[in-house]
């Protein structure tokens, strides 16, 4: 045992005294586990985009990005698309996978299993889908460009609580609680948007097929089947079922996320026992087996957000950003942008619209008996208002699906980035100057 204890007492990499490990591993390790990071990296690879694109290479941008893949074998092949597309129908699957498997865990065990805690949040996420929606439909209510009400009802949540973590104490924490709760419900919506409005030339019968995987993922649940692999393996024949019905390959993602278990198949004091009772002589199939049962103390959605969200958050995210937010700004895209309602119908969607609708209906929730939190104020709760109309990602990929003319893509992208910075500017200074002891109403 006393070698045991040494072992486990002995430092890691990162904590020890190498110049390697103290002026890379140890900053790299705090960047990445401050809730800023992923906003901060999403940013760069924006950056990079729009150099890149109107730089002197701005032709390899586009042929990379429209370059063909192919994976075939034998007779089989998968549908040919371009590099962009694979980024936005399959990496981006994987990314509402993650966003499902977040639903899950706080509509079982989080803030959305609470009737009371999550009322307030839910009538905000409403008022902040439906307002900056209609706005957007006051400009544009005809032709292609009407299509493009979805846009401004999204919420980025890596920039929105990117912008509250760098306020830091000076934001009441149950800001930043009030604005994850609002978020998630704000992707249900999203979700259930893109499902129903964004979805066309529908086969059922490879609709049919998605749906027997996902019944064959819930039946093998129920008989306790545990090996991850086959889940792997059952995912990604239902992410192709579902590519081929028409349906949006990323709904696939969502569909599994929700059926992921939310709650331990092993209770921790149970799993504690299985330990202690491990002899000191184990075998290597002992600890694998004892290894395996206390895991199953941890719920699979926690496990699997755990594995999952540095990847999605760190590399697929900035390389969706990377592969759509590449706009020429010319003296004529800027002149057309100005000019363009569907540009001006998102600015104020998110810039106004989500703000107002955010704060009127939950203004309207107070005046039936719902309060805000302990220690929030107009002020503050206007500008976390704001910060969720930074719509960026989900904005971005709603555009995507929305337009089929690349001109009125590209204009829409151009209001999703103007309107992103002006409500970050407009939540920092109110999140910041908001005094936090004023009472609310």
């Amino acid at each position: 045992m006393a070698g045991s204890d040494s072992l486990l007492k002995r430092p890691t990499f990162a904590s020890s005294d190498n110049s390697l490990a103290k002026f890379v591993a140890r900053p790299v390790l705090r960047f990445i586990d401050r809730e800023v990071a992923g906003g901060v990296l999403l940013l760069v690879a924006t950056t990079a985009a729009l150099v890149w694109v109107n730089s002197g290479w701005g032709d390899s941008y586009n042929s990379l990005w429209h370059s063909e893949i192919e994976l075939a074998v034998g007779t089989w092949h998968l549908p040919h698309m371009s590099l962009e597309h694979f980024v936005n129908d399959a990496l981006m699957a994987l990314f509402f996978f993650v966003v499902g498997l977040e639903i899950k865990r706080e509509l079982v065990t989080g803030d959305l299993s609470s009737f009371r805690a999550a009322a307030l949040p839910a009538i905000g996420a409403a008022g902040g889908m439906v307002v900056p929606a209609l706005l957007y439909f006051a400009f544009n209510t005809a032709g292609e460009a009407s299509k493009g009400w979805g846009i401004p009802m999204a919420t980025d949540i890596a920039f929105a609580v990117g912008i509250v973590a760098l306020l830091g104490s000076r934001v009441s924490p149950k800001i930043k609680l009030f604005l994850l709760t609002l978020a998630i419900v704000d992707d249900i919506g999203a979700i259930a948007v893109i499902a129903i409005f964004y979805t066309s030339d529908l086969s059922a019968t490879w609709l049919l097929t998605a749906l027997v995987g996902l019944i064959a993922v819930w039946v093998l649940q129920k008989v306790r089947v545990w090996a991850i692999p086959v889940y792997a393996v059952l995912g990604i024949f239902i992410w192709y079922a579902t590519l081929e019905s028409g349906v949006h390959a990323t709904l696939a993602g969502v569909a599994l996320g929700l059926l992921t278990p939310a709650r331990p198949l092993l209770g921790k004091r149970d799993a504690q026992q299985i330990v202690d009772a491990l002899p000191s002589d184990a075998n290597v199939a002992e600890v694998r087996h004892a290894s395996f049962l206390a895991q199953e103390s941890v719920p699979l959605t926690e496990r699997l957000e755990e594995l999952l969200h540095p990847f999605t958050a760190f590399m697929i995210i900035p390389i969706f950003a990377l592969a759509n937010a590449g706009i020429v700004l010319s003296g004529d895209t800027i002149s057309d942008a100005a000019a363009s309602n569907v540009t001006l119908g998102i600015v104020v969607g998110l810039v106004i619209g989500k703000p107002l609708g955010i704060g009127l209906f939950t203004w309207i929730a107070t005046r039936f008996g719902f309060a805000l939190p302990d220690g929030v104020n107009w002020p503050q709760f206007i500008g976390m208002g704001f910060a969720a109309g930074i719509g960026f990602t989900v904005s971005i990929f709603v555009g995507t699906l929305a337009f089929e003319d690349p001109v009125i893509t590209d204009l829409a992208k151009i209001g999703i980035l103007i309107a992103s910075f002006i409500a970050a500017i407009a939540a920092l200074v109110l999140l910041r100057y908001g005094k936090k002891e004023t009472p609310h109403e």
